[in-house]
């Protein structure tokens, strides 16, 4: 299902046994843009530390109740790495993390999750993960904040269409699969969507996401706006509209 960052942003964090807090923040890496850490706001519970959760304990969201499962006891939270509020996630603290935790690294391999074997969706049975789980060759991420990312100006190939406003995720993966582009200073009261696939270059350094679609282009595309509801035969006239592959057809049971 997908799910706007800016609406669960503040959902409940249900341990398996006891709330922890809330979620406050999301780290993406800028190469398959996957969200690799829920920050958690534990409302003074552990001072002074970010306190991380991956997707790989993140089992169930609940837009009704407004909460979020995590498969962890508040003790495992609390004797987790730890990770200074004012300190970037560095390399060393993830390989850390995630040894603490027993997970695959997730840069250890080609595919969104390493080396999984249920890409694109994110497994979560110890038993079907892979013998070797330690660090091979992959790729460097670099993570991201979303809140650092919105706001960032969004450029077609023959100029200015808008910032970003908004991701939304995948709940399967935890993939971004569209950025929400406010157009308003372009093309007043629009809003579309942009897949992270269709995204030419980002400097970071100059705030700008080049895409490699034209304005026109883009304002042809289907209608998007805040009452829309994310439906797979909405997408299917997106990527339609764009002629580009959709991310769901390799997916068990498409």
């Amino acid at each position: 299902m997908l799910y706007k960052l800016k609406t669960i942003r503040g959902y409940k964090l249900h341990s398996r046994d006891g709330d922890i807090g809330s979620a406050e923040e999301f780290y993406f890496d800028d190469h398959h843009w996957t969200v690799r850490y829920l920050v958690a706001n534990t409302g003074g519970w552990l001072t002074g530390r970010q306190v991380l959760i991956s997707p790989y304990a993140l089992i169930s969201i609940h837009p009704d109740a407004q909460t979020i499962g995590v498969s962890l006891t508040r003790r495992q939270i609390e004797n987790s790495p730890d990770l200074s509020t004012d300190k970037p996630i560095s390399r060393q603290f993830e390989l850390t993390y995630y040894d603490y935790y027993g997970w695959p690294m997730y840069w250890s391999g080609q595919h969104m999750w390493g080396y999984s074997p249920a890409y694109p969706f994110l497994e979560r049975d110890k038993e079907k993960w892979p013998q070797v789980v330690g660090e091979q060759a992959g790729w460097d991420p670099h993570l991201r904040s979303s809140r650092d990312v919105t706001g960032h100006v969004i450029m077609a190939s023959d100029g200015e269409i808008g910032h970003v406003e908004d991701f939304i995720l995948d709940d399967e993966s935890w993939a971004i699969r569209y950025l929400v582009v406010d157009t308003t200073n372009w093309w007043p009261g629009g809003r579309v969507l942009v897949s992270p696939q269709w995204i030419e270059e980002v400097s970071w350094e100059d705030q700008t996401v080049h895409v490699a679609l034209t304005r026109a282009t883009i304002r042809q595309s289907p209608e998007y706006s805040e009452q829309s509801l994310l439906s797979r035969d909405y997408e299917h006239k997106l990527h339609h509209h764009y002629q580009s592959r959709d991310y769901w057809t390799d997916q068990p049971g498409s």
